[in-house]
């Protein structure tokens, strides 16, 4: 990894210059959507820009690897059973990222499923975060395609 991040909190996720916020719905319980956040080893299955995940420390870290070649070493900062998955960028291969803190959040919906929602906060260059707003609707269409694999592989179970 070439770029240690700056740490942050679990309040970054209200305070990152830069913040991303998505929605859904899916139709799985918000039980078997917080399972899959932690079988860190399937994240692939679901998120397809994810290539290879696996736990580390004992479950308290990630080691994720994307499908465009980008490598991150997290920490996990809450693991809240059926309500909140947070992870902390620690280290990556990524140029100009200062800090990255990604949650979600998972809450019953009416119609007996779950609304899942995803904030992925942020702090870097102006290039970056340049760079991050014009991805935008990229990282939407890629949070919705997990969500509903998400829910594909939780039905398909």
């Amino acid at each position: 990894m070439t770029h240690r991040l700056r740490a942050v909190g679990l309040e970054y996720v209200e305070t990152a210059p830069l913040r991303l916020v998505f929605v859904a719905e899916v139709s799985a319980s918000p039980e078997a959507v917080f399972e899959a956040f932690t079988d860190v080893e399937g994240w692939p299955r679901w998120f397809r820009a994810v290539k290879e995940a696996r736990s580390t420390d004992g479950g308290k870290g990630r080691a994720i690897r994307l499908v465009g070649g980008g490598r991150f070493r997290e920490t996990v900062m809450a693991v809240d059973p059926h309500e909140r998955y947070a992870y902390r960028v620690d280290e990556t291969n990524a140029p100009g990222l200062r800090a990255l803190l990604e949650e979600w959040t998972l809450r019953p919906s009416d119609g007996g499923g779950t609304v899942v929602r995803y904030v992925f906060a942020v702090d870097g260059t102006v290039l970056l975060r340049a760079v991050v707003r014009a991805m935008r609707p990229g990282l939407r269409r890629a949070f919705h395609q997990a969500v509903r694999n998400l829910d594909r592989m939780v039905a398909a179970a």
